[in-house]
């Protein structure tokens, strides 16, 4: 037997072993991966050499009213995913509406600081200065 026959070969009785629940050498996902693993050829024997056997098998998953484990796992990504963005959206909302706030809030600090530095170097207004008596000066260092 040359070597494509038996791997078509190979490749079909995993099909019935997988949909039949029966795995031996996978998972019995009804996914390409596994039924590779099943049948114990590569990956790529399914997805280049072998399309109408992967075509027959998806047709037989579809036909038991079985959603591939793929599809499954993809559909629970978009969901997750649905999700994500939508927290993420009302987040995002949430920052847009906080922004104009805390702008206020670094212009009246700012305001109020200047204030301050300001009256800071003004010279005290309940310090009175004796007349004659200057400080004496600082010796350089």
């Amino acid at each position: 037997m040359s070597p494509a026959l038996d791997e078509r070969n190979r490749i079909r009785s995993a099909m019935d072993r997988i949909l039949a629940g029966n795995a031996e050498h996978s998972t019995g996902a009804l996914t390409i991966v596994a039924l590779a693993q099943e049948a114990q050829v590569p990956r790529n024997a399914l997805t280049q050499r072998h399309l109408d056997l992967k075509n027959e098998f998806y047709e037989r998953v579809k036909e038991r009213g079985a959603t591939p484990d793929v599809e499954t796992r993809l559909r629970t990504t978009i969901v997750r995913l649905k999700t994500t963005i939508a927290n993420k959206n009302k987040e995002l909302e949430q920052l847009r509406t906080d922004i104009p706030a805390l702008v206020r809030v670094v212009n009246h600090l700012t305001l109020e600081n200047q204030q301050l530095r300001d009256r800071l170097s003004q010279p005290a207004t309940n310090v009175i200065p004796i007349a004659g008596r200057r400080p004496s000066p600082q010796p350089d260092r």
